[in-house]
């Protein structure tokens, strides 16, 4: 049989870039911290597509400052909307986009499609297809029982409120 070995001993100090692909849950929180980034191999790259939350931001912003990373991409944040002084503003060598740069026209078009689908059963009081759901009653239900796992990975997200607009 082939050990299971923890894909950061393998991979972590030999990458020159590692890309982030992951769900946020209990788990990944701050999962790229200053720990996980020193193991990283010096001068390498990261870039996370996946939530601003899987990273410990001031790790990033001192690995950056320090050299170990030679630089952060990404279209997450964490809190989202991200409060002017957010130290991914300020840091060296970072690329940050918007969270839509891989949406395609057709996939915003099945969004909207989604999005107006939902909304229709909720205001006409019928059940939402199960593929649609991810909480239901406070609890995970339909596809989010597959795709997270109980937990508060959100914690923190209060200090966006003080920037919404919505007010």
């Amino acid at each position: 049989p082939i050990p299971c070995v923890p894909w950061q001993s393998q991979t972590s100090g030999h990458c020159d870039v590692v890309t982030i692909n992951c769900p946020l849950h209990p788990e990944t929180e701050h999962l790229f911290n200053e720990k996980m980034l020193s193991k990283m191999k010096k001068g390498a790259y990261l870039v996370n597509t996946a939530r601003g939350k899987i990273c410990n931001k001031d790790d990033v912003a001192a690995a950056l400052k320090s050299g170990q990373l030679a630089g952060y991409a990404g279209d997450v944040w964490f809190p989202q909307p991200a409060p002017r002084d957010h130290v991914w503003r300020s840091m060296p060598h970072h690329g940050m986009t918007p969270h839509v740069s891989g949406t395609t026209l057709s996939a915003q078009a099945r969004y909207a499609a989604g999005v107006r689908e939902i909304l229709e059963c909720h205001f006409e009081k019928r059940p939402i297809r199960n593929e649609y759901l991810i909480v239901q009653n406070g609890k995970l239900a339909g596809a989010g029982v597959h795709a997270y796992s109980e937990g508060n990975a959100t914690a923190g997200s209060e200090e966006a409120a003080k920037f919404s607009t919505l007010a």
